[in-house]
Order: structure tokens, then C-alpha cells, then sequence
């Protein structure tokens, strides 16, 4: 009875063996799997990588070109278009154009402002709400263009020509001959040239990015709108502007011609006393008929 149950035993003890051993070797392999990238964890670090490429993930910097204008109305526009380039020039930026020029006004000839200003693009908010202080804000807009894919595009454009023109200076150091030393300083002078093209125009775009053109145009109180007078009294000091505009012109108009009147008539005269005179010496010389 005791060789039976020591049978069981050992029987026991083989199948208890038997499925450890085909356990242990499906787990190693599957956490080996794991630990080796298989299918089920590569998909996790490529879909990192693609978010990290794409154009909205956090770590790609957007390229953003902002313009602005701004119409106000002031009670002295030269004197306000100051204040805005101190105002420019304090928030780190520059004016690049202010013109000054007369117009029709309720006083006669008033003087109205235009200026174009670079502003830092993180500046820009803040000096349009500054602008409020100096007058009646009439208009303000604003647009931003997303510029990043053509800066991008740039980018790698001019890594890779700069990559050729190091491969083309490489290829003259071990040129073998005359013609290959002349064919590729041709080639690499041409990459050049295309290579300055490009930083040039991405210099021009990192500009616009970094600082923001704003358009400010200012005008004196009462001025002419652009749609015309609303009502009767805007139109008739709008009439009443205009008619001394138009004889104030007549009479620098006839400040001009008037000298060359005078001498008109100066020399006309002197033509007339001489043909008169003329006439006068003919009758004279002519003799007489003889009497009957």
C-alpha cells in the first residue's frame, strides 16, 4: 500500500514541475517582449515623436507676423505724433516713416500726422492702450498671419544649402584637375548666392515676427470725415471750407501770374509807342498832291 501512494506522489510532483516550467518561460519571454520594444510599446514613443514634430506641439515655436493701424483724433497731431515716437521708442521700438501734411479744417488748414512704427510684437497691447491717452480713438485693427511653415521651410532650405556649399569647398581642396577646380567654384558660387538669398529672407521674416508694424494716423478735431458731412450745419462748414480753400488758392494763383502781367503790358505798350511812331514818320515824309 505504501509503493501506491508513493506512485501518487512522485506523479504529483512531476505535474507540479511540469507547469512551472512551461509558466515560467512564457513570462520571461513576455516580459521580454516588453522590455525589448514589441509591438505593443513601440507605438507610444512614435506617436511621441510625430506629436513632437507636429506644428502645434509645445515645443515648436510659432512664427506669428502682426500689423496694426489706429485712427485717433487729437487736438495738435504734430505735437501727438512726438508723443508716439517717445511712446515707440520707450517700449523698444523704432519709427521708420511720419509724414505731416495740411488739410481742410474747422479753423482753415489744420495739420494731420501719418506715422509707421516697428513695435516689439509682446509691446503691441500695451501701446494701443496707451494710444487712448493721447485723443478720441476713431479706429483700431488688428491681423496676425501664422508664418511658422514658411519659416520651416527656410530653415531647412538653408541647412541644406549650407551643407552643400561645405560638401563643394571639400570637393576643390581634392579637385584633380583644372576644369573640375573651375566647374565647381562655379557650382559653389551659385549656391552661394542662393544660400545669402535665403538668410536674407529669413532675416526679413525673424524682423517682422519680432517686431510688429503699426500704422497710426492722426487728425485734428472737426476734420472732413471720408464719407462726406452728415446734415446741414457739417455741410455747410464744410462748404464754407472749401470756398476760402479755393479763393485762398485763387489768390496765390493770381500772386503768381501777376508779375507776368505787368510785363506783358510793359512790353505791349513798348510795341504800341514804337508802331505809333512808325506811323507818325511815314505821314510825314509823304509829300503832298500838287494843287490844280
Amino acid at each position: 500500500m505504501d509503493l501506491p501512494r508513493v506512485a501518487r506522489l512522485a506523479l504529483a510532483a512531476l505535474a507540479v514541475t511540469l507547469l512551472v516550467g512551461c509558466s515560467g518561460p512564457d513570462g520571461e519571454s513576455s516580459s521580454a517582449d516588453g522590455a525589448a520594444g514589441g509591438g505593443t510599446t513601440l507605438p507610444e514613443p512614435a506617436a511621441g515623436e510625430d506629436s513632437g514634430g507636429a506644428p502645434g506641439a509645445p515645443d515648436t515655436e510659432r512664427q506669428v507676423v502682426t500689423t496694426a493701424s489706429a485712427s485717433l483724433a487729437v487736438d495738435d497731431p504734430a505735437g501727438a505724433a512726438q508723443r508716439v515716437s517717445e511712446l515707440v521708442e520707450s517700449a523698444g521700438g523704432r519709427v521708420d516713416e511720419r509724414t505731416e501734411q495740411a488739410v481742410p479744417g474747422e479753423d482753415g488748414t489744420e495739420a494731420v500726422a501719418d506715422l509707421v512704427v516697428r513695435v516689439p510684437s509682446d509691446e503691441l497691447t500695451g501701446v494701443l492702450s496707451e494710444l487712448e491717452q493721447l485723443g478720441d480713438v476713431d479706429t483700431v485693427s488688428v491681423s496676425r498671419s501664422d508664418v511658422t511653415s514658411t519659416a520651416v521651410d527656410l530653415d531647412a532650405r538653408i541647412t541644406a544649402l549650407q551643407t552643400s556649399v561645405g560638401r563643394l569647398l571639400a570637393l576643390m581642396d581634392r579637385a584633380a584637375s583644372t576644369a573640375a577646380l573651375l566647374e565647381a567654384e562655379q557650382v559653389l558660387s551659385e549656391r552661394q548666392q542662393q544660400l545669402e538669398s535665403l538668410q536674407s529672407q529669413r532675416a526679413l521674416l525673424a524682423d517682422q515676427v519680432e517686431l510688429s508694424t503699426l500704422r497710426v494716423h492722426l487728425e485734428p478735431h472737426g476734420v472732413t470725415p471720408v464719407g462726406g458731412p452728415d446734415g446741414f450745419v457739417e455741410g455747410l462748414g464744410t462748404g464754407w471750407r472749401a470756398l476760402t480753400t479755393t479763393l485762398g488758392a485763387v489768390v496765390v494763383a493770381l500772386g503768381v501770374v501777376l508779375p507776368w502781367l505787368a510785363l506783358g503790358g510793359l512790353v505791349t505798350a513798348a510795341v504800341l509807342v514804337t508802331v505809333r511812331l512808325a506811323r507818325r514818320r511815314t505821314a510825314v515824309e509823304v509829300p503832298a498832291p500838287p494843287q490844280a
